[in-house]
């Protein structure tokens, strides 16, 4: 666990920066449009190219790492996180700024399940622990997001400082990476024995384990699972449209204020509990909060519930990774990196599909599909355990 206390902090400080710089163009997404004369549907199209990339890069990011190792890899990626915020911030046309999105795209995504493969790969007990903490820190960088850029921008900052700045504090992360002696990652090192399971996990027993089955039900869970929080937080401040910026900003906020609320205490009690039962239970009450959040009278109640739904399903997605590390041990980067992928495919396929739903049956309903998609995830874990149970 030295190398673990050694490079846990860096991973905190990259997850901090992805969940903070994933927020601001959603965040900033009245003033992007007003700046380059675009509607919504342009804006969905960045938000689709940035997620194909991010999703290409978690599936190829893992396969990279296997051959040229994690620290080459995650150096490139935050390289390319450090240019495309600089390119977004001094974008002069619509054309450069929607070509920086795809770039973002590719080095957050390999950022992401590239540290969820180290993580992986130096927790060997207390995974769900581990893993929660990593995403805690997402959570606190898209919780800081839109309350701090909403304030900033109100207060007349220019909103392209805020992407500047960005770009200044990633670049150090980027060299620390390329610095910082770490676990290869790549095949040809991979070393023989099993890491041991947490006693709590579900395990593939002493046979020949899940084969595939189990990975495609936790890719179907985690991509459920992400579509379903995606859509929301890229649409929670459109559906409030009768609020206020600061108010509306606020409230996704909220959102982001839970999960990382929910990862924190998770990561206290998660290696306690039946992994897979846990995070099934947590995906039902995530779906029933986005439903009463929809359907409620007021706007207070709405935002309310749409924070407990972030509290609800801070835990889902580390604890499908750990599931996934316990399932296949040997293949922990791979794993990380499938699952990573899986779920921003989710988050690709979705969010625009809202915003289809919102010309023409309603907003509502797509938050509403939405809820379904968590509750069906909790169903594909219970599945998925079963089968590593087997």
């Amino acid at each position: 666990m030295g190398a673990g206390r050694r490079l846990m902090p860096l991973s905190w400080s990259a997850f901090l920066l992805i969940g903070w710089a994933g927020l601001l163009v959603p965040s900033l997404a009245r003033q992007v449009e007003a700046r380059f004369g675009v509607d919504d549907a342009a804006l969905g199209v960045l938000y689709l190219v940035s997620s194909v990339a991010y999703a290409g890069a978690s599936f190829g990011g893992a396969f990279l790492t296997g051959r040229f190792g994690r620290r080459r890899v995650l150096g490139v990626a935050a390289v390319l996180v450090v240019v495309a915020l600089a390119l977004q911030a001094t974008a002069g046309s619509w054309a450069l700024f929607l070509l920086a999105a795809p770039v973002y795209g590719l080095g957050a995504g390999a950022i992401d399940g590239g540290l969820n493969g180290l993580t992986l790969a130096v927790a060997t007990s207390g995974r769900a622990r581990a893993l929660n903490v990593l995403h805690l820190f997402f959570s606190i960088g898209a919780f800081a997001s839109p309350f701090i850029v909403g304030r900033l921008v109100s207060a007349g900052l220019a909103w392209q400082a805020i992407l500047a700045g960005t770009a200044v504090l990633a670049a150090p992360i980027g060299l620390a990476f390329a610095l910082m002696a770490m676990p290869s990652g790549r095949l040809a090192d991979a070393s023989a024995p099993r890491a041991p399971s947490a006693p709590t996990a579900p395990t593939t027993g002493a046979g020949a384990g899940p084969g595939r089955r189990g990975l495609l039900l936790l890719g179907f869970a985690i991509t459920c699972y992400v579509a379903g929080e995606v859509g929301v937080s890229d649409w929670l401040v459109r559906f409030l449209a009768r609020a206020d910026l600061d108010t509306s900003t606020l409230a996704l906020s909220g959102f982001w204020a839970g999960l990382a609320l929910g990862r924190l205490v998770s990561a206290v009690v998660a290696d306690r509990l039946p992994h897979a039962a846990f995070a099934a239970a947590a995906a039902v009450a995530s779906g029933l909060a986005i439903v009463v959040a929809v359907v409620s009278p007021t706007l207070e109640l709405s935002i309310v519930a749409f924070a407990i739904a972030g509290f609800a399903s801070g835990p889902i997605f580390p604890l499908i990774v750990a599931i996934g590390g316990d399932l296949y041990p040997r293949r922990l980067t791979q794993t990380a990196g499938a699952l990573t992928g899986f779920g921003v495919i989710g988050g690709t396929i979705y969010p625009p599909l809202v915003g289809l739903m919102s010309a023409s049956v309603g907003l509502g309903i797509g938050l509403v599909g939405a809820a379904a998609l968590s509750i069906a995830a909790g169903g594909a874990v219970l599945l998925a355990a079963r089968i590593g149970r087997s």
